[in-house]
């Protein structure tokens, strides 16, 4: 059998990106759903949680901070001013301190939020994907080869703090982290990955953040996706291409 026919890796980047986008998005809606907008609620709503919430595997480290340019990259598509105004009513809710040069960190109350969070991921997780164990444990296993491969890739093309995956890789995983907790987080950070390659190549294509959403489906739009699978490729390279098969089966199987 063909290398194409069993998914090459710029090909199964393209497959397999979606199928993370929902994976995660389920695990993420569980957790809101499961008490995590309850939570979120005793310490003071998304105005004081939400970016907590995005950058959770890295604020969660003791000591962990998240430079301007990769907050930034984070958040390319947002307005500047309006993220800038959504961080002070964070540091006002005393849940992250901004620190000098504009690093951001999580406050002593900011660490009580993320590892009551991270609980809350740990049950819902269990939950949505109970009978699932196996698929569960193969999957946190391949995206950590997956995410040790871009780390590596990172390294060498000496990408620098611009990038959201740099600021948000590799995901904080402490010791009696649940599987499922350690698959969502996974998935988000390789998604980071992704999103720089897509940026990469809207930029190389002459395009801003601005104008690439609003570009229509068309030849221009396509070939700038077949770029970022070209981009993004590189760590599904660390799959045999019967991996790749099965790791796009089992998130298939997955329910959410």
């Amino acid at each position: 059998m063909s290398d194409d026919v069993q998914l090459a890796p710029h090909r199964f980047a393209g497959l397999v990106a979606p199928v993370v986008d929902r994976v995660f998005v389920a695990g993420i809606l569980a957790g809101r759903d499961g008490g995590g907008a309850e939570l979120s609620q005793r310490y003071g709503g998304p105005a004081a949680t939400s970016f907590l919430l995005e950058f959770r595997t890295r604020l969660a480290v003791p000591g962990g901070t998240v430079d301007p340019a990769g907050f930034a990259a984070v958040n390319r598509y947002r307005d500047p001013a309006t993220c800038q105004r959504a961080l002070d009513k964070h540091v006002a809710y005393g849940m992250l301190h901004r620190r000098p040069g504009g690093f951001l960190s999580a406050t002593e109350r900011g660490h009580v939020f993320l590892a009551e969070l991270h609980q809350v991921h740990g049950e819902v997780t269990e939950e949505l994907w109970a009978g699932h164990d196996d698929r569960v444990v193969r999957l946190v296993e391949a995206f950590g080869r997956l995410l040790a491969y871009a780390l590596v890739e990172a390294e060498e093309a000496a990408e620098g703090p611009g990038d959201a995956f740099a600021v948000m890789a590799p995901p904080h995983e402490p010791e009696g982290t649940p599987p499922g907790v350690l698959l969502l987080n996974r998935l988000g950070t390789l998604r980071y990955h992704r999103a720089d390659a897509y940026a990469a190549a809207w930029t190389a294509a002459g395009h801003t953040a601005s104008t690439v959403t609003e570009l229509p489906p068309g030849p221009e739009r396509r070939a700038i996706e077949l770029e970022t699978d070209r981009r993004a490729a590189g760590p599904y390279a660390a799959l045999a291409a019967d991996e790749r098969l099965g790791v796009l089966a089992d998130l298939a199987a997955l329910p959410g």
